[in-house]
């Protein structure tokens, strides 16, 4: 049995390092071609970011490896054996909490590299050292606080029910529901700082859109996120009257009022169809699957670990096995995402009123410029890694003309020359 686990682990690494290697070989040939969407310069400079975002993941995914293997072979018999309480709930926060201290250090050397070499070279990174050593900090506290209690929940719940898995899914679940909503007001109190929308023209605009779909906020505000990054971006979050929109300050100063309505027109349509709540059920069918598969695991693998089936040991392994579900279930939620963005894209562009879809394409486009996202994938990447639709078929539904598209890029064979 622990040699099919360590298999599947192994499977599912390569071939998500598979993934990034033709995704590196595609793009790699592609920005030889001719720009698409983008000025020469930017079609180049978004081709190089996108090929160095995946050498950093086929790194991450190699140390990610070698760590699991030394968790599975030494590693959390070394963490029990590293704490002694008498207290069986302090002893099961103490080893699983230890094992996420342990993860987190091991993944700094990434965070820094990603943020002070790969975002500081493309222009990126607005953040100081001083700003990114206290956001890890408030992260690493807060992990330590609402993790303790999440594990004490898990525990309380091995302990007490016979169908513990089925709880335990449950629990989870409303936790994940309760992340939702509280997250921009944990956000706005730790990281950024939102102030309400004071162009009040937009923000007439906005109301005037949201009460066409229904959609009851707390208020429109405008996040200080350039203090950290120059990407654009926007969200909708928490639930009931407690949403808020939250808009990057990025995003107003890149769009225009009419492109902005475009915008935020397509996330109202993810609101009036329900997409918040069909994703939030996909990630439950997911943590179901998890949960049923590790409450149910036979007693020869703990005896081949050379572990016992305290709470923590089975909460440790099944978040190392996370990640492999969750590949696993990305090209469904992928195709699922990837049709929901299409309908979203409709409605934004009836929202923003006469000529709304070519708002919404020159926003799309601005998007692409801003955040150097290379407009060209290989199919088998997006098939496990895009949430979204490639951004020239999002164009194409919008009525846009890719007549004079050079494809020369996206023939031939790939090289994957890393």
């Amino acid at each position: 049995m622990l040699m099919t686990i360590v298999a599947i682990y192994t499977l599912f690494v390569l071939v998500n390092m598979y993934t990034s290697v033709m995704q590196i070989g595609y793009v790699n040939q592609a920005k030889r071609g001719k720009a698409v969407l983008l000025s020469d310069s930017e079609f180049v400079k978004a081709g190089d970011y996108s090929v160095a975002k995946e050498k950093m993941s086929i790194a991450s995914s190699f140390v990610d490896y070698i760590i699991f293997i030394l968790w599975i072979d030494l590693g959390i018999k070394l963490l029990e054996n590293s704490f002694i309480f008498e207290n069986e709930a302090i002893m099961n926060i103490a080893v699983v909490m230890g094992f996420l201290v342990i993860n987190s250090i091991i993944s700094l050397p990434f965070s820094y590299y990603e943020k002070f070499v790969l975002d500081e070279k493309f222009g990126f990174n607005k953040s100081s050292m001083g700003q990114w050593i206290k956001d890890t900090l408030i992260s690493f506290v807060m992990t330590l606080v609402f993790g303790s209690l999440v594990v004490w929940g898990i525990y309380f719940i091995i302990s007490t029910f016979t169908l513990w898995w089925l709880w335990s899914f449950v629990f989870i679940f409303a936790v994940v529901i309760l992340i939702n909503m509280l997250y921009p007001a944990f956000r706005a109190m730790f990281f950024d700082k939102l102030t309400p929308l004071k162009d009040e023209n937009l923000d007439h605009e906005i109301k005037a859109l949201m009460d066409k779909t229904g959609f009851v906020s707390s208020g429109v505000f405008v996040s200080d996120a350039s203090k950290r990054d120059a990407r654009l971006n926007a969200y909708f979050g928490g639930f009931g009257k407690a949403k808020r929109v939250v808009l990057f300050d990025t995003l107003i100063e890149k769009l225009s009022t009419r492109e902005l309505l475009a915008v935020l027109g397509h996330e109202l349509g993810h609101f009036a169809h329900g997409d918040i709540y069909k994703n939030i059920a996909l990630v439950g069918v997911m943590l179901l699957a998890m949960f049923g598969i590790f409450g149910n695991l036979p007693d020869s693998l703990y005896l081949e670990l050379g572990l016992s089936q305290a709470p923590y040991v089975v909460m440790i392994l099944l978040m190392l096995f996370m990640p492999v579900l969750g590949f696993l279930m990305m090209p469904i939620m992928g195709i699922v995402s990837r049709h929901n963005e299409y309908a979203a894209d409709k409605m934004g562009s009836e929202l923003a009123g006469v000529g709304g879809e070519i708002e919404l394409a020159n926003a799309l486009k601005k998007l692409v410029t801003e955040n150097k996202s290379f407009p060209l994938s290989h199919p088998l990447y997006i098939f496990f890694h895009y949430t979204h639709p490639p951004v020239l078929e999002r164009l194409k539904e919008l009525g846009v003309d890719l007549e004079n598209i050079d494809k020369s890029a996206l023939e031939g064979t790939c090289q994957a020359n890393i």
